[in-house]
């Protein structure tokens, strides 16, 4: 039996001060490191959005759009963010009080301009995996706690894709150590992932256990 964590997304950009700031992003790297110290976990992995300049997500690359209107990537209706996580910035960084040192692999995504990428598995349109999914199988992998940013985005694809793409495996998400954009979308994103199977649980269940 193998226990993974899976960190989404905790860098500068998704937290108070970075370019698509979740409220109380922040909260979540206590949390984390609480979890990577405790010994409770064979393997550490994280995620990192790691866009291109010119990432068709943007706002910034569609004439007379604003940050958060309703367009169009790869086919799929797509929010258009404002430029965020761009490669080799700070906003794109890890939190600084992350513990990074405890992180076995780093996966990057959003790395294509023609496709938004949320899970840390494969793009939003299916077409192209990430290389997460056979890592994991690699190190044997049987159980996998997902927890980051944000809850309505990238931790339920995250989650939902590990259901998917690795059939067998428990996946549970770490309510406490994740934040969401939206309060509606944070329980609709719970109740999706529920009704596919992902169980819910604090990071005192798993330190207590």
């Amino acid at each position: 039996m193998t226990k993974a964590l899976l960190l989404i997304d905790i860098q500068n950009g998704f937290c108070p001060g970075g370019n698509l700031p979740v409220e109380d992003g922040d909260k979540v790297v206590p949390v984390a490191n609480a979890l990577m110290k405790s010994g409770r976990y064979d393997l550490v992995v994280a995620s990192q959005d790691w866009h291109p300049a010119n990432h068709g997500s943007f706002a910034s690359q569609h004439a007379g759009a604003t940050p958060f209107d309703l367009g169009e990537l790869s086919g799929k209706p797509q929010v258009l963010w404002p430029d965020h996580c761009v490669q080799n910035t700070p906003d794109a960084e890890f939190h600084p009080a992350l513990d990074i040192s405890a992180i076995a692999y780093v996966q990057k995504k959003g790395e294509n301009p023609a496709v938004d990428s949320y899970s840390a598995f494969r793009d939003n349109d299916h077409s192209a995996l990430t290389g997460l999914a056979d890592y994991l199988r690699r190190k044997g992998v049987t159980e996998l706690d997902v927890m980051g940013l944000a809850t309505d985005y990238c931790v339920k694809f995250s989650a939902l894709d590990a259901v998917d793409m690795l059939p067998g495996i428990k996946v549970r998400f770490i309510e406490d150590g994740s934040r969401g954009i939206d309060p509606q979308g944070v329980k609709a994103a719970i109740d999706e992932m529920k009704s596919a199977g992902v169980a819910t649980v604090s990071s005192r269940d798993i330190l207590a256990a």
